[in-house]
């Protein structure tokens, strides 16, 4: 049975911190909390993101020249136009000095002036247009200010628009694949709570449950830490565990106490007794 997901905004989340984290980790304390095997994994887990975040490097480093290579293709472009319009310019003046048979050719060599001098303008404000498309972008993201990449942004509004019209399966695919993507991206905590959802809508409440549990863990200052907890005492109650979701709700209430969801969560606690 196809579920509604919850209230859907838009999202954001302080980027991953685990690199620089992992790195400055004293290894006798890493050594005292994790077995061989689990610290093989942390190792394999942060050389991915961190090759991960290399090639996002590269990628941008690769966008930039071709912007650039684009630019001087316009610029050399331009002068060249500039100098037919020179050329064209001392033409006319000669022409203004001759006989009035003259006279309409220098009207067509005025019209020629006028279409090349449309043509240049056009071009500047395609080549803005394209520079605009490239750079960094600030965004809110309930109310904190983050700067993206354009393919960053790009890519996580057309997956809210895939999770807006209902198509969870589809939203949760497209959510994963950024996470991939863009695993530094200040977006990563909201795509995680919206991930929650979409499994929740395509009736995988379980695997919801621990998108949304690690979304507090990882980062419990979230804006949308609240609203996750709020969210998996839903799944928990779903699933008949009206005691863990109690645990949960009243987590919520403890440590959220001025959040919406908090006022939620206080009434279905009534309603749980």
């Amino acid at each position: 049975m196809t579920r509604r997901p919850l209230s859907i905004r838009a999202a954001r989340a302080p980027a991953a911190l685990l690199l620089a984290l992992a790195a400055a980790w004293p290894v006798g304390a890493q050594a005292g909390l994790f077995d061989d095997e689990e610290a093989r994994k942390a190792i394999v887990e942060l050389r991915g993101r961190f090759e991960r975040a290399q090639q996002e490097s590269s990628e941008r480093d690769a966008r930039q020249r071709e912007l650039a290579e684009q630019v001087e293709t316009l610029k050399r472009s331009l002068l060249d136009l500039n100098a037919q319009i020179e050329s064209l310019r001392a033409d006319l003046a000669k022409l203004r000095g001759q006989d009035e048979q003259q006279v309409q050719s220098g009207k067509d060599l005025a019209r020629e002036i006028a279409e090349l001098q449309r043509k240049l303008k056009d071009q500047f404000a395609a080549l803005d247009e394209r520079m605009r498309r490239l750079e960094p972008q600030r965004v809110s993201l309930d109310g904190r200010d983050a700067v993206v990449e354009a393919p960053e942004k790009k890519a996580y509004d057309e997956a809210i628009g895939i999770l807006r019209k209902g198509e969870f399966a589809n939203a949760a695919a497209a959510l994963t694949s950024f996470q991939k993507r863009f695993p530094s991206s200040p977006y990563q905590g909201h795509v995680q709570y919206w991930l929650g959802n979409a499994l929740y809508g395509k009736g995988e409440v379980k695997e919801a449950m621990t998108i949304f549990r690690t979304l507090v863990t990882s980062t419990p200052d979230h804006p949308r830490a609240s609203e996750a907890l709020l969210a998996l005492a839903n799944c928990q109650i779903e699933l008949k565990d009206p005691k863990s979701a109690r645990r949960t709700l009243e987590e919520l209430v403890r440590n959220y106490p001025q959040s919406e969801a908090a006022q939620a969560a206080a009434e279905r606690i009534r309603q749980l007794k």
